[in-house]
C-alpha cells in the first residue's frame, strides 16, 4: 500500500484530480492506466490512475470532495493499492432481464467498468418506477 500527501487540482472542463508522484507509480508497478483502490483522507474510492496533461493523476469525485469539505488547492492524504481483482458491477434484475431480452447484454458487458457502473447508478437512482423504466429504455437505445 502506498501513501502520499497530495494537492487537489482543478481539471480543465471541471472535475478535480490529485497528481500521483513517480515513486508511487513505480511502487504500484507502472503502466499507462493503473486500476487502484484508493482512500482520500479516510474515504474509499475505486478508480484508475491515468496519464493527463499534468502526468499520472487520480480523479477525485465531487461527492468525495464535498464529504471532506475540500476543493482545489487543499491538501489530502492519499492511500493507494493496485487493484488486481476483476472489476464487477452488480446489475439489478430488471436491468439484466431487459438487456437479455433486447440482445444487448454483450454490448453492455463490453463497456468499460466506469460506463457500466454509471449506467447501473442511473437506473438505481431513479425514485419512480416510470423513471427507472425510461432510463433502462434509454440505455438499451444507446447500446443499439
Amino acid at each position: 500500500m502506498e501513501r502520499f500527501e497530495g494537492v487537489i487540482e482543478q481539471a480543465d472542463g471541471g472535475g478535480a484530480y490529485v497528481a500521483v508522484p513517480p515513486s508511487v507509480i513505480a511502487a504500484l508497478g507502472g503502466g499507462a492506466r493503473i486500476p487502484v483502490l484508493a482512500r482520500f483522507d479516510g474515504i474509499d474510492y475505486q478508480g484508475s490512475i491515468v496519464a493527463m496533461g499534468a502526468g499520472p493523476c487520480l480523479g477525485m469525485l465531487k461527492s468525495i470532495r464535498a464529504k471532506l469539505g475540500k476543493g482545489p488547492g487543499d491538501s489530502v492524504t492519499v492511500t493507494l493499492r493496485r487493484e488486481t481483482a476483476p472489476r464487477a458491477v452488480d446489475v439489478p434484475e430488471d436491468l439484466a432481464a431487459a438487456l437479455t431480452a433486447a440482445g444487448a447484454r454483450s454490448a453492455f458487458d463490453a463497456l468499460s467498468h466506469t460506463k457500466r457502473r454509471e449506467a447501473v447508478e442511473s437506473v438505481t437512482a431513479a425514485k419512480k418506477p416510470e423513471t427507472r423504466a425510461r432510463r433502462i429504455a434509454q440505455l438499451l437505445a444507446r447500446l443499439g
